[in-house]
């Protein structure tokens, strides 16, 4: 008989203490400690997204039938995503599940856990309703774009203490691990700046001009869409293409800068900037979008009881130049760790020329290599072995209450305030802090809110 972790009474055992279980690191001995171990593991789909259907979902079934995961239900505010979903999920995983026209159907069906990748602005929201509705979550990123979203998205689950996993898949990464433990051991020596972009030349980036044209109000519910937003009259365009539209969405520091600041955070241990400055505009793309297609932000890190330590961040992002790429740089006195290619070298270092000049000692990084991410082949693997990893390390979670998320809500809360903070910079040309007491973003003195 199948039943459900929630409705499972006994704590399941297996085997002799020792045997990997299904070659996913796991001994049986941990694997004793989980609760319903045996048991299925019924998931609910939040948001049929092309995020969902090209990536997170491919992900979740490469690994759901060895961790006895099962696509239980879906819940999207659009009739057509809806049955899209029902028939992706029939094709690919051989089975159907329940339909949820809104968030409070879907919590009614009473899945274990959810995948939520809707909207960027409802995700803090909405994991908020997971969590207080008894599910683990896997919340796809940015985990917000106000600061009281976030605070309520963080409040609820450390209330409920959850198991939640954010989207930032980097932190899943073995090169990324790797980068980590080589600075966290004191080899790179200390960052005295980062440089990171984020390029494409992109026109349709985020338009979806042949469903605006077809989408109809009656075919989705725009009032649940709005959530806390302010109230405006329906427009496919902020439905469909919101990530060009703020406050649905701050664009590239939602949607780019999100996964790559993140890397600072966790690197470094150090939680936010201490004060953002910042510059962009809608220079090419002039198609009605609020969302500027190209910035600038200058971020100054480091210890907030100590203002002579730190290290600059320099981000750029254009979408209408390709040249550069996206490239993540980070250098110490001794040399540059360079997250494209994977290496660690003594490129900018202190020679033993340049420091002798000064009665130093020269600093020069040895040659180092980070493990390679290869992309793994099959259509049926997932869109990128980051999202493989970071889904399966959030199904063990689950499985073993004991383990930790790589990418926890704190880390989503905390990749909210550097992009809050950009955002308010950009669209107020101010600089911006952060106020630690009362978990607000300060432009110009005042509460940075829409």
């Amino acid at each position: 008989m199948k039943t459900h972790r929630r409705d499972f009474l006994k704590n399941a055992t297996v085997g002799t203490a020792g045997i990997m279980i299904g070659g996913l690191g796991m001994t049986s001995k941990s694997y004793g400690r989980i609760v319903g171990a045996n048991d299925r593991v019924g998931v609910g789909i939040l948001g049929f997204s092309n995020r969902f259907k090209s990536s997170l979902g491919k992900a979740f079934l490469k690994y759901a039938k060895e961790m006895n995961f099962e696509l239980v239900a879906l819940g999207d505010i659009w009739n057509r995503r809806r049955d899209e979903g029902f028939a992706w999920v029939k094709e690919n995983a051989g089975m159907g599940m329940k339909l949820a026209r809104n968030s409070d159907e879907l919590w009614a069906q009473k899945p274990d856990a959810v995948i939520i990748s809707t909207a960027d602005f409802q995700h803090a929201l909405l994991l908020a309703e997971a969590v207080k509705a008894g599910c683990d979550v896997y919340c796809e990123k940015p985990f917000a774009e106000t600061m009281d979203d976030a605070i309520a998205g963080l409040k609820a689950a450390k209330e409920t203490k959850k198991i939640i996993q954010i989207g930032s898949q980097r932190r899943s990464g073995a090169n990324y691990q790797a980068a980590h433990d080589f600075i966290q051991e004191g080899k790179f020596g200390k960052i005295t700046m980062v440089e990171m972009t984020w390029n494409v030349n992109q026109p349709g980036r985020w338009r979806l001009p042949e469903l605006v044209a077809s989408i109809k109000e009656t075919d989705t519910d725009w009032k649940r869409y709005l959530m806390n937003r302010p109230y405006e009259p329906w427009d496919p365009r902020k439905y469909l293409e919101y990530r060009l539209f703020w406050p649905y969405s701050s664009g590239i520091p939602g949607q780019w800068m999100s996964h790559q600041i993140d890397t600072v955070h966790w690197f470094t241990h150090l939680p936010h900037p201490r004060s953002v400055a910042a510059s962009g505009g809608i220079y090419t793309w002039k198609d009605g979008r609020r969302n500027f297609d190209t910035m600038t932000a200058v971020m100054d890190y480091g210890p907030f009881d100590n203002p002579d330590e730190g290290f600059q961040v320099l981000y750029s992002s254009r979408m209408n130049n390709a040249s550069g790429g996206v490239k993540e740089w980070y250098f110490s006195n001794g040399g540059k760790m360079d997250l494209d290619t994977n290496k660690v070298s003594s490129e900018g270092g202190l020679t033993e020329s340049m420091a002798s000049e000064m009665g130093m000692k020269p600093f020069l990084l040895p040659d180092f290599e980070l493990p390679q991410i290869k992309v793994e082949a099959s259509a049926n693997t997932g869109a990128d072995p980051l999202t493989n990893a970071h889904m399966l390390n959030w199904m063990q979670c689950v499985r073993d209450r004991n383990l930790k998320t790589n990418a926890p809500v704190e880390a989503g809360y905390n990749h909210s305030i550097a992009t809050i903070m950009v955002n308010a910079a950009l669209r107020t040309g101010e600089k911006v802090v952060f106020d630690e007491k009362t978990q607000q973003v300060i432009a110009g003195g005042k509460v940075f809110k829409y």
